[in-house]
């Protein structure tokens, strides 16, 4: 019985830690519903007035982007702006041709008039972070732009972001971000469903109330005093916008979220694009999380509440981890229940937790409903595309505890960026993408196993106990073997 006791504990312990993570998700959505009625009065520069405009420094970090790097330049280069007051930096770390091709077009913009600069590093010392810093010693703006290569601002995007600065203690503007693929497959519609989320929910329902947000590593602006008063960009984790984020609102910074401000970008099309995205940003996660535990629980500028908010914002991608544990362990715990008769009771109390799914459906459709709508039919397509997001996301589960764990015990690994694709339409074609990595990661063995081992879960509904089965558990089941399988067969498929 000790062995069953351990699993116990620790399933029970994985349970209610995610609900304690569906409880904040749903004091979050009240804050959004809140904050849909409020109006902003947040004061604003008067651009009327040419005094009263801003040098503006654009940072553009990329790194071999053959297929986006004309789209990215000839969009920034359309953003409407006093040309006297931008700057515009290419903070260029590639390694391939493209440092030529970009070179040459750069060159033709300035000859258009732009202030459009060309900076290339011997070494990419501190990746990402460490591009920005280099950049930020000699920029000339007073607010810093950033873009990653793969999103298309708008060209009053200054226009929309810029004036909220006339508040001295706001020190990042942060805008949502849009998806200009977003229907090219079900691997882009689920990112999107995701994404979608945090950009309403999340951002909108933590910066309403005061709470920890971040800055996203791209379609916002900062203050240049604000990234170094908070001790300026650092490489030491994998995800160093949220890093600086928490460094600034610790120093007492304001940041301004502006929901209504689309911020178009393309969404990864590939399963082993999004696979390293989805690593790069769990890990980070977590490597925030123990850089941060300290600082956030410690400082004497935050309240409780907002404190608690922090650290489960923080420990967001560590929610994989006990999604994993629950999933693996909840098939022994069918054959406990129907084992140990004794233990009935206990079920009972467990089953409670399905709640944290219902709170889970409920904060998701108030996201899905203002993109797409309400009604009934809307209501039908939510349902279907709830499952199988829920599932697709439980099928990364292992690929991202695995980033998780990675970032908890320190070990350290390279940033490894997403390819870029330039693809919008079902037509264009992918697999000739130059920056694909070519080999099958061991993962993806273990994921097929899981699928396996979920369907024998479902099996086991049919068989357990004396009372002709138990499918309490069927529905759980049947969704981890669909995502898990879900991403086993795109993973192999994306090496064909």
């Amino acid at each position: 019985m000790i062995l069953e006791s351990v699993i116990i504990l620790i399933y029970s312990i994985s349970l209610l830690l995610i609900f304690l993570y569906a409880l904040a998700q749903l004091n979050l959505l009240f804050n959004y519903l809140r904050a849909k009625k409020a109006k902003d009065n947040c004061e604003k520069f008067n651009f009327s007035n040419p005094n009263e405009i801003p040098l503006v420094t654009i940072q553009l970090p990329v790194y071999n982007e053959m297929y986006v790097m004309e789209r990215l330049l000839d969009n920034i280069a359309e953003i409407d702006y006093p040309k006297d007051k931008l700057e515009i930096q290419v903070l260029d770390d590639s390694t391939d041709e493209t440092i030529v091709t970009t070179k040459a077009h750069i060159e033709k913009l300035q000859a258009s008039g732009l202030d459009i600069k060309h900076i290339t590093r011997t070494d990419r010392k501190g990746f990402k972070a460490g591009a920005l810093k280099e950049g930020l010693e000699i920029a000339k703006g007073e607010f810093i732009a950033i873009f990653d290569s793969d999103f298309l601002p708008n060209s009053d995007w200054l226009l929309r972001t810029v004036p909220y600065f006339k508040n001295q203690e706001i020190g990042v503007v942060q805008t949502r971000w849009g998806h200009i693929n977003r229907n090219y497959s079900l691997l882009t519609k689920i990112q999107a469903f995701a994404l979608d989320a945090h950009f309403t929910l999340e951002q909108v329902g933590r910066n309403s109330k005061g709470h920890f947000i971040n800055f996203n590593g791209t379609a916002g602006v900062w203050r240049k005093t604000c990234i170094i008063d908070a001790g300026n960009w650092e490489g030491d984790t994998l995800t160093e916008d949220l890093d600086l984020s928490y460094r600034a609102q610790l120093k007492n910074w304001k940041f301004k979220y502006l929901e209504d401000v689309e911020t178009p970008a393309e969404l990864p099309v590939v399963i082993s694009a999004a696979r390293s995205q989805q690593f790069r940003w769990n890990k980070g996660g977590a490597e925030n999380f123990r850089k941060m535990l300290g600082r956030v629980l410690t400082s004497q500028n935050i309240s409780p509440k907002t404190k608690v908010h922090g650290l489960l914002h923080l420990l967001n991608s560590t929610m994989f981890l006990n999604v994993l544990i629950v999933g693996i362990l909840s098939i022994p715990m069918l054959y406990i229940k129907n084992e140990y008769a004794h233990l009935k009771p206990y079920f009972y109390v467990m089953s409670f937790f399905v709640l944290s799914t219902v709170i889970f459906f409920v904060c998701y459709w108030h996201m899905y409903k203002n993109i797409y709508g309400a009604g009934f039919k809307n209501f039908f397509k939510y349902v279907g595309m709830f499952f199988v997001f829920f599932s697709i996301a439980m099928g990364f589960s292992l690929h991202n505890s695995i980033a998780v764990l990675e970032g908890h015990f320190g070990k350290k690994s390279e940033f490894v960026r997403t390819p870029k694709f330039n693809i919008t339409k079902f037509k264009d074609n992918w697999k000739n993408n130059k920056y694909m990595k070519k080999n099958l990661s061991i993962h993806v063995v273990f994921e097929g196993l899981l699928m396996l081992y979920f369907g024998f879960g479902m099996y086991s509904a049919f068989i357990v106990g004396n009372q002709g089965g138990d499918f309490g558990l069927f529905p759980f089941h049947l969704m981890l073997f669909v995502g898990f399988g879900y991403v086993f067969f795109k993973s192999l498929a994306s090496k064909v």
